[in-house]
């Protein structure tokens, strides 16, 4: 089974970047289409992007598009999510899961999620 590590959260300015990290150990990664969430206080868990097995086809959610890129490294087992132009209303807890139904966007049809890592976001 496999289980997921997320590292490089942190403080940022706006407009500064992150670059955020998840390491997965067990399990056929290079199998698994993979996602990134996130979750601010007091708010629910959202989409923020996804990548497929073979790295051929991301999606992003807009608030996102434009400033955010996913990428993987299948020979490393681990996903990437780099963050530019951050705004604080990118502080939340980011999560790294694995996409269970393919274009899902509901957390409900990712599983083996992190521990997340957080990011906040300063004025």
């Amino acid at each position: 089974q496999v289980q997921l590590v997320e590292s490089g959260g942190g403080l940022a300015q706006a407009g500064g970047s992150l670059r955020l990290s998840c390491a997965a150990s067990g399990g056929p990664f290079s199998r698994y289409n993979m996602g990134w969430f996130r979750q601010a206080p007091g708010k629910e868990r959202e989409f923020v992007a996804s990548i497929a097995w073979n790295a051929g086809s991301t999606y992003y959610a807009d608030s996102v598009k434009g400033r955010f890129t996913i990428s993987r490294d299948n020979a490393k087992k681990m996903v990437y999510l780099q963050m530019n132009s951050l705004k604080p209303e990118d502080t939340a807890v980011y999560y790294c899961a694995v996409q269970n139904v393919w274009g899902s966007r509901r957390p409900a049809d990712f599983g083996a999620w992190g521990q997340g890592t957080q990011v906040t976001v300063s004025s």
